[in-house]
């Protein structure tokens, strides 16, 4: 599949521009850092550096290498975390995303979801920071491999177990180098009926992992997102859209243009704004931005849970007498 096909996500588009300014910044982040593995859903320009800064094209209006009209979801949850969006790999970052990546390598050059982890573990001494979140962005490219019959010498069968095999353990693959903060997207793709049958196996596959007590596995869906979306586009802080046209299709292209209203934004990829929202909605979902309280701030909470509890205890022995 050409560069041009990478992850086709119906989650795209909306209504007014949702800032990264709509997470607020984290005083002291739980998280000691984030590691992202993805497709272009998530590429932060990986792709764009091997291109030579050809693919995408700020010219047709996406964003500093990325495959949309601005940040991306884990870009907005950086900048609440830590100030800052996520970093190519190349360029030196935390973001080994690349767009066009699969969960299953049909023979192309582009890194999947092992070759994006293996250089992680590569450069990390094969063992990971459990104070860390690890997010996994993967197979709409795979769905569309599968529909185009781009798919290598598998058969249709054997690569969707081979998508699902591969994917889950992943998550298992990370838990065992220490990783102990995942969260893992669902397969998007929700215009798709094939996704839904392959998003199904992906679950059953996450239930059946053997991870450790404290693993914190965190699953996010799009086709649920998908769903809420269409129902009721204020549920994720959106408005009215235009679901037909794409963004590029109906506004001037370039840097800096306005993609309010629509929810394309290519044809392919979500829009700036709907990838805000995704932002928004998994903090909600996870507290992913929620702050660690100061030790002094814990000392104060232990000490008033100590009087609540001397209150309560009083209470009790003024209604036994």
């Amino acid at each position: 599949m050409g560069i041009g096909r990478v992850v086709q996500l119906a989650l795209i588009g909306c209504t007014t521009i949702i800032s990264a300014s709509a997470l607020a910044a984290t005083a002291n982040p739980k998280y000691s850092t984030m590691y992202v593995f993805g497709d272009s859903l998530v590429d932060a320009g990986n792709i764009r550096l091997t291109t030579g800064g050809t693919v995408p094209a700020e010219s047709d209006g996406y964003y500093q290498g990325r495959f949309t009209n601005g940040y991306d979801y884990t870009d907005h949850l950086s900048i609440a975390l830590y100030g800052a969006p996520t970093t190519a790999s190349l360029a030196g970052g935390n973001n080994y995303a690349f767009g066009g990546a699969r969960v299953v390598n049909h023979g192309d050059a582009i890194p999947d979801v092992q070759f994006q982890l293996g250089a992680y573990a590569a450069g990390h001494g094969g063992v990971a920071d459990s104070d860390a979140l690890y997010v996994l962005n993967f197979g709409g490219n795979d769905i569309f491999g599968l529909l185009a019959g781009n798919i290598g010498s598998y058969t249709p069968d054997d690569y969707i177990a081979a998508v699902v095999a591969t994917y889950a353990g992943s998550v298992q693959a990370l838990n065992d180098m220490g990783a102990r903060n995942i969260l893992i997207t669902g397969i998007p793709n929700p215009t798709e009926p094939l996704a839904y049958m392959v998003d199904g196996l992906l679950q059953s596959a996450l239930d059946g992992l053997a991870l450790d007590a404290g693993t914190d596995l965190m699953r996010y869906s799009y086709l649920d997102a998908f769903a809420r979306i269409v129902a009721d586009p204020g549920s994720l802080g959106l408005g009215p859209m235009d679901f037909s046209t794409p963004c590029r299709a109906a506004v001037a292209n370039g840097p800096g243009m306005d993609c309010s209203g629509y929810f394309s934004f290519d044809g392919t990829h979500p829009s700036a704004q709907v990838q805000a929202a995704i932002a928004l909605d998994m903090d909600r979902q996870f507290a992913l931005t929620a702050s660690v309280p100061e030790p002094a701030s814990w000392a104060m909470m232990i000490a008033g849970f100590g009087l609540v509890g001397g209150a309560l205890r009083r209470r009790e022995r003024a209604f036994a007498i």
